[in-house]
């Protein structure tokens, strides 16, 4: 058999047959990323039609001071479309981890992009950049990662910035931060930027992003850290299923106690849930299995700025900024139970009161009984 040959231009509903894929496939990709871009049902139809007839979104990928750990996240996406539509076109363009060629060959596939596309393309960016010692910690093709930055921005229509290292140094950027780690916002200034922050960041969200500017010709919504609302706007607090602990005041006191093994409320043990916005509860990862504080780690707040040195991963914040009641937890935990070290929230005693009112009025009417509440109570 003869060589399937690409196209020399295709839309994406014409890359997935290509694939493969059947039409049936197709509209249950365009049900599934619409869903996970916060969009209603009946958008669905529209994004299936940008899909269908909008040329593929010209890519440039480029890595600085990261692990690849985003790249890992995007392509491990549980919807194997994902990486067919987009990454297997991205990286015909240029990604240095994924695509085939190396050396001339990918600096020539990369410059040919920009010069053909010029203002047309998306810059994505994986990694802090070092401004230390003139650059030399990051030097790809012979020339600094902020040469090749502002090379590949200037003909960019916009630019992602893919994890917590190219929004916010991440672990790069730590104190003592020896190669003075930059985020590409501090450096870019005349391009839109929206920020995918994370480590890594979701899968499925960094799909959806992209998805969203094929379907709709712009980036989405950002709140006014410059990440898109759809994936950042809540916090993982509020969507995190050990939620009704907090509320009750039950918490974990170490990770090998009973509360623990009963799955209580991590706060005690460190987790950052209350003050880190991101979709790990509602979205999950490894296809929706899982997401750290379900597999008993708290969450180290990985999406929001500096933090590799917010403090350790392992105590609880006393203080949480915007969040008057939980932030005096301590506080108000030793007025309530006369205790120093233990915290407990004030929302968690009227939680806890609530349900006490609440055994009485039943008991009055005859729905409990007296032992049962004397038990709760």
């Amino acid at each position: 058999m003869g060589k399937l040959v690409k196209p020399a231009r295709e839309t994406y509903y014409e890359s997935i047959i290509r694939h493969g894929y059947s039409r049936r496939d197709f509209m249950k990709f365009a049900a599934f990323i619409s869903a996970y871009m916060g969009l209603e049902h009946s958008m669905i139809g529209q994004v299936a039609k940008s899909l269908e007839t909008t040329y593929r979104l010209p890519v440039i990928w480029e890595h600085y001071q990261e692990c690849t750990c985003c790249s890992e996240s995007f392509i491990r996406s549980d919807h194997p479309i994902v990486a067919d539509i987009i990454l297997e076109n991205i990286s015909l363009d240029y990604t240095e981890t994924l695509m085939a060629a190396s050396g001339h060959q990918a600096e020539a596939a990369k410059h040919d992009t920009m010069k053909k596309y010029y203002g047309d393309y998306i810059l994505c960016v994986e990694g802090s950049v070092p401004m230390g010692a003139d650059g030399v910690y990051c030097t790809i093709a012979g020339r600094t990662a902020l040469d090749h930055l502002k090379e590949a921005a200037e003909g960019a229509k916009a630019i992602i910035a893919w994890g917590s290292c190219a929004c916010n140094g991440c672990v790069q950027g730590a104190k003592p931060n020896p190669t003075d780690a930059t985020p590409i916002h501090k450096i870019i200034k005349n391009k839109p930027i929206v920020k995918m922050p994370g480590c890594p960041p979701i899968g499925e969200a960094m799909a959806a992003l992209i998805v969203h500017y094929v379907t709709f010709g712009r980036l989405p919504e950002l709140d006014r850290m410059g990440r898109p609302k759809a994936f950042y706007g809540k916090r993982v607090h509020d969507t995190c299923y050990r939620r009704p602990y907090f509320d009750a005041g039950l918490f974990a006191e170490t990770f090998d106690d009973e509360n623990a093994k009963e799955g209580y409320c991590l706060y005690k043990v460190g987790c950052k849930g209350p003050s880190t916005y991101n979709a790990c509860g509602s979205m999950k990862w490894n296809n929706g299995v899982s997401f750290p504080i379900q597999s008993g780690h708290g969450c180290i707040g990985c999406s929001e700025a500096n933090f590799w040195d917010n403090g350790p991963f392992y105590e609880r914040q006393t203080n949480i900024p915007g969040f008057s009641i939980e932030g005096t937890a301590d506080k108000v935990g030793k007025v309530a139970a006369g205790v120093v070290a233990a915290g407990i929230t004030a929302h968690a005693i009227a939680a806890n009161v609530s349900k006490r009112k609440e055994l009485k009025d039943r008991y009055k009417r005859g729905i409990v009984n007296e032992e049962k509440l004397e038990k709760d109570n």
